[in-house]
């Protein structure tokens, strides 16, 4: 069986984004590809015919292409990308430069200027729309100088809403300065946030922009608040018929010190701001239904995660709003939506039991006309499992629906990830039904015809106290599923922990199943797609439940055949770096551990990360509740580590901070353990660089190879 080399990391392509255009016939979708001569991840946006005909139409390469949505007609098609500026506003003068008698250097001098992001920055994103009628590159619609962080069209398809950041005079300057190495200044409570670093007071506004003439309009009112505003704004969404634009903040007092969002509605026309919801919810994503009645949005709870996040339906007449997933008991998957199928009716994706599927969501008896609206949680007839045609070892992620159609990114550990269309009529197909699905992309041909990629199965095994829990185990082809013989075996540990692995393709656990390895899941207490009692139990004592579900996880692969004890690995990433470190403590039975951008000293993580009010909700505050700090944190355990442990860590990492792996590693170090520190410079929550990603590989599998009795030690300068 070949190896599937770290290089063949630069020829994979990952669907992203999927927008259906209003008549069903288009999709439109992001890609991300890898430059390795430019060393970046690369957006691509490419359209398809829904029904199959043709191969996808690349429609740019443009760096960091999101946020894909259909004009109302269908004829454009507008893409948020960050790209040099459009020629068409860096060439000619305007008519101040020609009633002022500025020369051509001061044009080309202002030219250089006015480049997106300005001072030589790099572009930032802004919207750019394609005439699909007329053809040709995209015309630049905004050039604001912080970049455009969403848009929505609006009705007539002639102006546009945007959430762009707008500071004051005062801001603008604060800004400049630190941009030539100014000290920091903050009194806000929510200081940093990861992939946003240290926090501003600039404010993000909503803005109407003429598509033709670019003339832009603030909406003073309706602005983005709140500790989620740093990474996600207000996601304004613009009503199909009238000025109405909703979109979610936090106006309230204390926005650094809660997690609650509400659904406000802005009139384009006037201005007026009207507030939705009663401040109970983390409100996201709202959408309106095809005829403007009924607005949609999903709704966790601010105060506790385990709780499953709802898709609910609100009457903007009366500010009325019912949950329609009540009594489903399962939280909305990853891309999960929800869409608009008609005026009625919802498709949102959720996680169910380890596995990601459609839900179909009645909002009918609710809204104008309806009769009683008081707001009751129904549960019964507002939800419907569908597409029963979808096995458990495939997995839709993200999607979108309009006219008819829906198109989706099937998942599957063996033949990748692809984008399918389906007529909606068809989600009541059963299992025994022919697949109705057209396959609209092929992604990765030779990547997939290349090499073996993993089998897979899943495993059910009762913890400690008798818990039933479920994982996945992915194992390299020439293993007989029914009855395996003992493989070098990695426990490779989901983050979250409110999260849950799936039957989904990942290039790692190909990797290291062409190296010969099995490679395990356990959806642990604490992992959501099992229901709220069994995500809720792992609240506020993380490192307990969940330890003992991997430890029986483990003991189960062993006693079914599929893992060498001899040859045992442990690793994860986020909340699975947490918990490997903390396994290490528990037990000496696996060669060496990776634990990669964990949190490993609660106490000296709040505060330091961006993650203060989760832990306030979780744990209480460390000076008032410091037993509970110190019974999660593996810092205090350390004297019990005595496998060898690799660490990596991103500098500026704001999610859990590097000074957390550096602790553990100094820690390990004085103890004489076998450790290994790896610190990716400018790096977030996340490996983003593709040769960065393919170092991290790299790395992992000497660390691998170095302890695993069965290989060859590789070389650690390669």
């Amino acid at each position: 069986m070949d190896e599937l080399p770290t290089d063949a990391y630069y020829d994979l392509t990952t669907p992203g984004e999927v927008a259906v255009s209003p008549d069903g016939e288009r999709v439109a979708f992001t890609a991300s590809e890898s430059d390795p001569g430019e060393d970046e991840k690369v957006g691509s946006v490419f359209t398809a015919p829904a029904d199959g005909s043709r191969d996808p139409h690349r429609l740019t390469r443009a760096s960091a292409a999101s946020n894909v949505e259909w004009s109302p007609d269908g004829s454009k098609l507008g893409v948020l990308m960050a790209r040099d500026t459009d020629t068409e506003l860096r060439v000619g003068r305007d008519d101040e430069s020609e009633k002022n008698g500025d020369n051509e250097e001061d044009d080309a001098a202002d030219a250089d200027d006015d480049e997106i992001g300005g001072n030589g920055d790099e572009p930032k994103p802004q919207v750019w729309v394609y005439d699909l009628e007329l053809g040709g590159d995209a015309r630049q619609v905004t050039d604001r100088e912080h970049g455009v962080r969403d848009f929505d069209w609006g009705p007539e398809g002639e102006r546009v809403v945007i959430a762009a950041r707008d500071p004051t005079d005062e801001e603008e300057d604060y800004l400049d300065q630190r941009e030539e190495g100014a000290p920091i200044e903050t009194e806000r409570l929510q200081h940093k946030f990861d992939g946003q670093g240290w926090l501003d007071t600039v404010t993000t506004y909503l803005f109407v922009v003429d598509v033709e003439t670019r003339e832009v309009e603030r909406l003073d009112g309706a602005s983005g608040r709140g500790i989620f505003d740093a990474s996600s704004g207000p996601q304004p969404a613009w009503h199909p018929a009238d000025d109405r634009i909703a979109f979610v903040a936090y106006h309230g007092d204390d926005p650094d010190d809660t997690y609650v969002r509400d659904v406000h509605v802005v009139d384009a026309g006037t201005g007026e701001v009207e507030r939705l919801t009663d401040g109970e919810h983390a409100a996201s994503g709202p959408t309106w239904s095809p005829d403007g009645e009924r607005l949609a949005f999903t709704a966790g709870r601010p105060d506790n995660w385990y709780v499953p996040t709802d898709v609910r339906v609100l009457d903007p007449a009366t500010s009325e709003h019912v949950a329609l997933t009540a009594g489903l008991d399962r939280t909305l998957s990853r891309g999960g939506g929800p869409a608009w199928l008609d005026d009625e009716t919802l498709l949102a994706g959720v996680g169910d039991e380890g596995w990601s599927r459609f839900v179909r969501l009645d909002a009918g008896g609710f809204g104008p006309g309806d009769g009683e609206t008081d707001g009751t949680e129904r549960n019964d007839e507002r939800f419907e499992r569908v597409f029963d045609r979808q096995r458990r070892d495939e997995s839709h992620e993200a999607f979108d629906a309009d006219g008819g159609t829906l198109a989706a990114v099937r998942s599957h550990p063996t033949e990748g990830a692809d984008l399918y269309a389906l007529d909606a009529a068809d989600l009541d197909s059963g299992p025994n039904d022919p697949d109705p699905r057209r396959r609209l992309t092929d992604l990765n041909p030779d990547l997939l015809a290349d090499y073996d990629h993993p089998g897979f199965a899943r495993f059910t095994f009762e913890s400690d106290d008798g818990t039933e829990i479920e994982g996945l185990v992915h194992y390299p082809p020439s293993v007989d599923p029914d009855d395996p013989d003992p493989h070098p075996t990695l426990l490779w540990i989901h983050g979250g922990p409110m999260s849950y692995d799936t039957p989904r393709f990942r290039f790692q656990t190909a990797y290291w199943t062409t190296r010969g390895y099995v490679v395990a899941n356990v959806n642990y207490r604490g992992s959501t797609s099992y229901g709220r009692d069994f995500s809720e139990q792992l609240r506020g004592v993380w490192n307990t439940l969940e330890v003992e579900d991997l430890l029986a996880g483990v003991d189960a692969l062993e006693s079914g055949g599929w893992a060498d004890p001899d040859r045992l690995f442990v690793g994860g990433f986020s909340q699975g770096g947490v918990n490997t470190a903390y396994v290490l403590t528990r037990t000496d039975r696996f060669r060496a551990g990776v634990a990669e951008h964990g949190v490993y000293d609660m106490r000296s993580s709040f505060g330091t990360d961006d993650s203060h009010k989760w832990f306030e909700h979780d744990f209480g505050l460390p000076w008032e509740n410091p037993e509970a700090y110190e019974a999660a944190s593996s810092i205090d355990d350390v004297d019990a580590i005595d496998t060898p442990l690799l660490l990596t860590a991103g500098e500026n990492d704001w999610r859990c901070p590097p000074t957390q792996s550096e602790q553990l590693y100094r820690s390990l170090r004085k103890r004489g353990v076998d450790s290994k520190l790896v610190v990716y410079p400018d790096e977030h929550h996340n490996i983003g660089d593709p040769d960065r990603a393919v170092h991290r590989l790299e790395t992992i599998d000497e660390w691998l190879a170095r302890h695993d009795p069965g290989r060859e030690p590789r070389d650690s300068e390669a």
